[in-house]
């Protein structure tokens, strides 16, 4: 869980030192700040044998309501939510899954892999939580792409 967790604490943090706007001891206090909040948040919501297991819950989301934890950590670094809305994509979606950590820009953005590894061979894991929801789909009210972005 560490490695993803850390994964998708360094892309949102990236995005906010793109703006300019914060001091490099502001964003490791956010960073800090934001691991332990999503380490606390999934400690009991992380399953390695089933991935998907729990993806809605550790779903990271800015979509007109900033999301909890996102805000929190901007908390402790005196940003207001509204401060934050300016700094972020105003549509954002991070899984943050085992083995897998994703994100899109836009309702109808292209799916990103953040990070990505192979089970453990023991595990009857075949796809990721995005390929089911891709399959899972009757009738798609738009297609998307899909994109490995590498860092």
């Amino acid at each position: 869980m560490k490695t993803e967790v850390s994964t998708a604490v360094n892309f949102v943090t990236r995005l906010l030192r793109g703006t300019g706007l914060l001091s490099e001891e502001q964003l490791q206090q956010f960073g800090f700040s934001l691991e332990e909040a999503l380490g606390d948040h999934y400690r009991h919501h992380w399953f390695p044998n089933a991935p998907c297991r729990g993806s809605g819950y550790r779903c990271i989301r800015i979509n007109h309501k900033m999301d909890p934890l996102i805000g929190k950590a901007a908390c402790t670094i005196g940003l207001t939510k509204e401060q934050l809305f300016s700094l972020l994509p105003s549509e954002l979606t991070m899984w943050v899954d085992p083995y897998e950590v994703s994100y899109r820009i836009g309702e109808d953005g292209s799916i990103c892999v953040l990070y990505e590894s192979a089970p453990p061979s023991d595990t009857n894991q075949t796809d990721s939580c995005k390929d089911e929801l891709r399959i899972g789909r009757s009738s798609p009210s738009k297609s998307f792409g899909m994109m490995t972005c590498s860092s």
